[in-house]
């Protein structure tokens, strides 16, 4: 795919009518709206009230479209992640949920927009992500094992996500479904099929396994779990420096102070010894 937009500078001496953004955008609200197969020059040339060779002027070639597109999605993920926080293991989480949230709110562009060359919000991201463990001693191989590792976990639960999506608006026969989910459990090849589903309907047992699987909080549950990893691999510090230093701060003040025993008045013979000082020592 072409990434020679990157190479040329925005049309024009003059103020251009159309920003690249702009075009973007429009592309981006076509494939959302009306699927990605609605998506063409004339179609974005329909939305912003141009003429369609007037496009031509701004992105020349369908392969340029779909990098706009790509770097487009990338500004929305660097812009959920600034500022980025100062702990490693927030940072990688952060930018983690960004990118999810983009690619669940574009679901079409994981496929669609795959080969698309990198422009400047995309190096952003990457900048991004490498910032997030720049302080940790680690090599640049394991900081982008990390990196990868959490990318693949991310675009598989977008996958996930896709599929559980889809099949939100299909319809299934119930009662056929058991009939035969019943003969294959029946046979003896599947034990422990058998006793997770017990006395119930099969399809009662797998929409109760289909709501763990897909239960909302097993993203961030998956992804500390990943970390987790990385932590104890690599000991990698659990909190931020500022968050060592309030801790210590905290528990400087929390610290008790040794208790002093109440004074009582000097008795008169205690007044005398001190006056007399200590008794001598007898000589034999």
């Amino acid at each position: 795919m072409s990434n020679k937009i990157w190479a040329q500078p925005p049309p024009g001496s003059r103020k251009p009518r159309f920003t690249r953004e702009q075009i973007a955008a429009a592309a981006l609200e076509i494939a959302d709206h009306e699927g990605f197969e609605a998506l063409s020059m004339r179609r974005i040339a329909d939305v912003l009230g141009a003429g369609t060779m007037t496009l031509y002027y701004y992105v020349r070639t369908k392969d340029d479209l779909l990098t706009l597109m790509d770097d487009a999605l990338m500004a929305e993920v660097v812009g959920c992640c600034t500022p980025l926080p100062e702990h490693w293991r927030t940072a990688v989480e952060r930018i983690s949920h960004a990118m999810r949230e983009t690619f669940d709110k574009h679901p079409w562009a994981l496929h669609a927009l795959e080969g698309a060359r990198i422009g400047p919000n995309g190096l952003g991201h990457v900048e991004q992500s490498l910032r997030a463990l720049e302080g940790l001693s680690l090599s640049l191989a394991e900081k982008l094992e990390m990196l990868s590792v959490v990318d693949d976990y991310v675009f598989g639960t977008v996958l996930r996500d896709r599929e559980d999506h889809g099949a939100q608006g299909s319809t299934f026969d119930a009662d056929a479904i058991n009939e035969v989910t019943k003969e294959y459990l029946a046979s003896g090849d599947y034990p422990i099929l058998r006793g997770l589903v017990g006395d119930r309907e099969p399809v009662d047992a797998f929409l109760e396994f289909l709501a763990v699987m897909t239960d909302k909080g097993r993203f961030q549950r998956g992804l500390e779990i990943i970390l987790d990893g990385f932590a104890a691999k690599y000991d990698l510090p659990e909190r931020s420096s500022q968050q060592l230093r309030d801790a210590a701060h905290a528990h400087a003040q929390a610290k008790p102070r040794q208790a002093v025993a109440p004074s009582r008045p000097a008795t008169d013979r205690e007044i005398r010894t001190r006056k007399r000082g200590p008794p001598r020592r007898s000589s034999r």
